[in-house]
């Protein structure tokens, strides 16, 4: 069966840098786009990042573009997602998904993980 493992967060202090990566197995990962997304406490599950089939084309939430960086890697079937200059607000439970078109919603989305945790302490 489809399985996307996402691993990296942590605590880290404001300023600092996480590296999320999101291992894929059970999918032709290469005909997927694959994104990440964000649920803060209390709050809707958000966009954050997705990035095409081949990695040629990326796209951000207004509020991490800059600061965050998504990329792929097709032969070992990962995709990771680069934080820096984290900020208090990014503070959530992270996840990983996959789909067949580039999207920003999370209803297009065909396959999920289980999620990981970033706190950013201010």
């Amino acid at each position: 069966q489809v399985q996307l493992v996402e691993s990296g967060g942590g605590l880290v202090q404001a300023g600092g840098s996480l590296r999320l990566s999101c291992a894929a197995s059970g999918l032709p990962f290469s005909s997927y786009v694959m994104g990440w997304f964000r649920q803060a406490p209390g709050k809707e599950r958000e966009f954050v990042a997705v990035i095409s089939w081949s990695g040629d084309a990326s796209y951000y939430l207004d509020s991490v573009k800059g600061r965050f960086t998504i990329s792929r890697d097709n032969a070992n079937y990962t995709v990771t997602l680069q934080m820096n200059s984290l900020k208090a607000e990014d503070t959530a439970v992270y996840y990983c998904a996959g789909g067949r078109t580039i999207a920003v919603v999370p209803r297009a989305f065909d396959y999920w993980g289980q999620g990981t945790q970033v706190t950013v302490s201010s």
